[in-house]
């Protein structure tokens, strides 16, 4: 249920982007969501009418675009994706793995009018 709480924060940043800028409408909005986020995309997408109702973002379109997980090995050094039942190296079996992509969540553009 945090999508709700993100979605409005994600509303409430072009308001005050509208405010600062003057601009009357936004097209479109650009999101960036990482597989290992913890954030549900189509929660996101079934909020985001609630939370722009009455906004300049009200009739934007919302793009969602995944980020794969990538790992980095600290034993081999492979960079890559892994199993995530094993959540071991493919390579050489190593669990000393590091997530380096895929927890991202931020607003990757906004177009506007």
């Amino acid at each position: 249920m945090h999508e709700l709480a993100l979605t409005e924060g994600i509303i409430n940043i072009i308001s005050s982007q509208q405010e600062q800028e003057g601009f009357s409408e936004v097209l479109e909005i650009r999101l960036r969501v990482g597989e290992y986020s913890g954030i549900v995309p189509e929660c996101i997408r079934e909020f985001f009418p609630i939370a722009a109702k009455g906004t300049a973002a009200e009739r934007a379109a919302l793009v969602i675009e995944p980020v794969e997980a990538a790992f980095r090995c600290h034993d081999c050094g492979y960079e890559g994706k892994i199993d995530r039942k094993s959540a071991c190296c493919p390579v050489c079996g190593s669990t000393a793995v590091r997530l380096t992509a895929g927890r991202e969540f931020y607003v990757e553009s906004i177009k506007v009018e």
